[in-house]
Parts: structure tokens; sequence; C-alpha cells
């Protein structure tokens, strides 16, 4: 028998697209739920304990609602809500976030896919402080842009409705409450919460994190050589890694559409010499794409200086036959 899988909400944004990835496969059965009965709530119990596993792209209260629809001890659940990111019980669908975490995943009943905005602070910021690189008290700051099919149909309709009339650059979350916030705090073992200040481009996909790090401010001034080999050794140390280190001196230009359904990821670090200036640069992150303006150039011998980190990217794009990558 082969296994059998149910998109709980397959018929919105992310559901679309896991259903599309998976069509045409013949190792497991995909349970569809007639388009009449998706809000059935014995049909969706019904179909959620015939799965072997069930993949959640709903509302974070309908999500948990689901979760509490499974009567047996059998049925798998990956989340793509963030109803689960920091609840106890679950394990975290970042594969690269330390060297055991895929086993964990591999072996978990309950699995909650990482954020999209999330995923870039945590990819840069782990390996840093892991290695005490950066103490876990440092004040962090994240900033970012998104395409706007991350604000679900609704926002999608919206932005190609108006075409180049939308905002090209669209600040929001100004209540500094974002819901992604605890979960990067958590999973990037951060001793404070970060301020993170999100926006919105005109493009449909793509992501850029930055973490602007005041390197000025440490006791213990790392160099960009050490800052670039932390990260490039945590990735490294992980055989099934899809994430891969520029040099650290590479200025190519960021484009966050650029690399879209690509399988693989990339981290860029750049670093200026001295106290930081008015252009402040930082460790950026794309998770399906790379920034679209370029930033400064590094100094010569920036790895040997002590001064102001400039720059880098981690970008997570999901490979064709990854469920967790798809989902955001």
């Amino acid at each position: 028998m082969v296994a059998k899988i149910f998109i709980d909400g397959e018929a919105g944004t992310t559901g679309l697209q896991i259903r599309d990835r998976l069509a045409g496969r013949r190792d497991f059965e995909l349970l569809s739920i007639g388009s009449d009965k998706r809000k059935d709530k014995d049909e969706r119990k019904r179909l959620l304990n015939a799965a072997d596993v069930a993949i959640l792209c709903l509302p974070d209260d309908a999500a948990k609602e689901s979760v509490s629809l499974i009567e047996n001890d059998r049925t798998r659940v990956i989340d793509a809500s963030s109803a689960h990111r920091v609840a106890q019980g679950w394990t975290y669908g970042f594969a690269e976030l330390e060297r055991s975490q895929s086993q964990k995943i591999a072996g978990a009943k309950r699995v909650t896919n990482p954020g999209c905005w999330p995923q870039g602070g945590i990819a840069v910021l782990r390996p840093l402080v892991d290695t005490g690189l950066i103490p876990a008290e440092y004040a962090v700051t994240v900033h970012g842009i998104s395409g706007y099919s991350g604000g679900g149909r609704s926002m999608i309709e919206d932005y190609e409705k108006k075409g180049e009339a939308a905002s090209p650059f669209m600040p929001y979350g100004l209540t500094l409450q974002h819901k992604h916030v605890p979960e990067l705090q958590l999973n990037a073992k951060l001793g404070h919460r970060p301020l993170f200040t999100p926006a919105v481009g005109n493009f449909r996909q793509g992501m850029i994190v930055t973490v602007p790090l005041q390197l000025w401010t440490l006791a213990r001034i790392p160099t960009g050589a050490q800052l670039h080999a932390a990260i490039a050794d945590h990735y490294a140390a992980i055989p099934t890694s899809f994430v891969e280190v520029a040099p650290l001196a590479e200025t190519s230009e960021l484009n966050p559409e650029l690399y879209n359904d690509q399988p693989h990821a990339l981290a860029r670090l750049r670093q200026r010499q001295g106290r930081p200036s008015g252009s402040d640069r930082g460790l950026r992150q794309s998770r399906q794409g790379r920034l679209g303006r370029r930033g400064a150039e590094p100094q010569p011998d920036a790895g040997r200086r002590r001064g102001h980190l400039a720059g880098g990217v981690v970008r997570l794009t999901p490979p064709k036959r990854s469920l967790q990558r798809v989902l955001c």
C-alpha cells in the first residue's frame, strides 16, 4: 500500500502550489475533498484520520482545529501555518537549523514548517550565536522585503489589479508585534525580542531579509572572515544542506526574483571597515531569490579588519521534491 497524503486547505495559495508539485507522483496517493465539503468538519475529520500525512495550509485557528480532529496516533502532520511554530511537542522544519535537525524532522509526528520571514534571520544568526561570535543578548534588528504573493489571495488580486501603480515598497507590521518574531527569537537563540520591520514590494515572489550588525558595539569584534567561516562551517557540516555560502568578497547584484524555484540556497557576507556610516548594510537573506540593489563594495582586506559587517545573504528555496520547503 502507498502512503496517503491529504492537503487540508488545498484550494488556497500554498495548497495549490503543493498539490501541483505532488501531481503525477505514484509513490503515494493524494486524498482530496470535494469543493462543496471544504468547510464540512466531519468530512475533513474523516480525511485527516485516513491520511498517513496531513499537510495543513490553513489560517492559524483552522490549523489548530484540524489537529484537534485527528484521533489516531498514526497521522503525521506538517503545518504550514504559524499556529505551532513555538509550540511544545512540535519539531521545527528548518532542516539546516543544526546537524541533527533533519533526523528530528524525519522521525517527528508533528512538524511545523518554518515561516518565510524568520528563516533569513535564523539562517545567518544561529551559526553566529552558536559559535559565540554574536552574543545571545545582542540587540538584533531585522529588515525585509517580500513579494506580494506572501500575503495570500486578496493581496495578490489587489497588487495585480493595480499593476505598475501598486506600491513599490509598503512597510507593514508597524506595531512591532509581527507573529513571526517569537519563532525568530526562539530558533536563533536570542535573549531579547528582535526588532522586525517587514515590507512588501511590487513583485510577485521572492524575499530578502537584512540583519544589520553594529559590530563596533561588541567588546570583542569578530572579523568578516570569522563571521563568514562560522556560517560556512555550519552548513558544510550538514551533508544534506541546500545552503551554499558564496565567497566573502562576492559583490554581484541581489535580485529577489532571480532564483525562484531553484533547489539551493546562497549565503553571502560582506564587511565594511571601521564604524558604520550613514549607508548601513547588513546580513541579507533571500528565501526565493536575491535582492535587487547593489550593496557597498567590500574593503580589499575586509576579512582581516575589525569593523562593521556590511552584507550577507542566505537564500532558501524549495527543491521540487521537498514538501517542507514549499510551505511558508
